[in-house]
């Protein structure tokens, strides 16, 4: 590590926690991770800790990966109450929503702690990679304190306001883009393949016209064509994210004739099939046939 670098805690060691806290001790931090599930996936090199409270004391900087909105505010709130805690930054790369973020940054205003929220998106693949989109706001002070972290995450990074909260913003606009295009995606090659084509000329086709996207692109040719399903990024995320706009969206009093459908469509996928991978939902609306 380089003298004078923030020793990182990151909590959260899902799938794609692991990754994250792992390119962060591959560049080079000192990393004390934890998770609620145990040691098992935490990165070679790094540290484990005990209990948030250990970690708290031993961090300066502190990466969340976490499932909602509600195990963010609450380990927020724990770290924030850890007597003599070394903590003086949270960055967040869970997807939580606008208002969480917002709440959050709410209950860190007397603390002393500065809030960065930094959601990413690129699925685990990406984060291997190095090339996951970490879409980061906050302050100009805590960003400045916080961007060499950040830049241990990923070679992707883009600041999208001065406020925690525009993160989730983008994010949320994001996922509802990529939900909705896996769902339309799996429609149209479930017709098209009823009517006699095959799917890898399909795909190919789609790819050099004007049909194409990022379900197109990488989740049909890697996931659905191989019968893989491995994307690492289960449904029950997925409908929670779509959710979370759709909520965000009404709050805002914007359009979401879309979105209502979108929703609908991952809630019935993620109630059939709780916790299979995403890319699962093309065998779910061909059979829905």
């Amino acid at each position: 590590m380089t003298v004078g670098s923030p020793v990182v805690g990151f909590i959260g060691l899902g799938n794609m926690g692991a990754a994250l806290a792992n390119n962060l001790v591959v560049a080079g931090f000192d990393v004390v991770a934890f998770d609620v599930a145990g040691p098992d996936r935490a990165p070679e090199g790094s540290k484990f800790a005990a209990d948030v409270a250990e970690l708290a004391r031993t961090a300066d900087v502190v990466v969340f990966s976490l499932p909602n909105g509600a195990v963010s505010e609450a380990v927020a709130t724990e770290i924030a109450g850890t007597a003599e805690r070394r903590v003086t930054h949270l960055i967040d790369t869970s997807t939580i929503g606008v208002t969480a973020a917002k709440k959050i940054t709410g209950l860190l205003a007397d603390t002393g702690i500065g809030y960065v929220d930094a959601p990413v998106s690129g699925g685990v693949a990406g984060a291997k990679a190095r090339r996951l989109a970490v879409m980061y706001a906050g302050t100009d002070d805590t960003v400045e304190a916080v961007l060499p972290v950040l830049r241990g995450l990923s070679d992707k990074l883009r600041r999208v306001g001065g406020q925690p909260g525009l993160g989730q913003a983008l994010k949320l606009a994001n996922n509802f883009l990529s939900a909705t295009a896996l769902a339309a995606t799996s429609e149209a090659v479930a017709f098209g393949v009823a009517a006699g084509l095959d799917m890898a000329t399909m795909i190919e086709v789609l790819n050099t016209s004007s049909g194409r996207s990022a379900a197109t692109d990488d989740k049909f040719p890697n996931d659905v064509l191989t019968g893989r399903y491995g994307s690492g990024f289960a449904n029950t995320l997925m409908a929670k994210d779509v959710r979370l706009y759709l909520a965000e969206v009404c709050d805002a009093a914007t359009p979401h004739t879309v979105g209502d459908v979108t929703v609908g469509i991952w809630q019935r996928f993620a109630d059939a099939e709780p916790d299979v991978d995403f890319t699962r939902i093309y065998p779910f609306v061909e059979g829905s046939a």
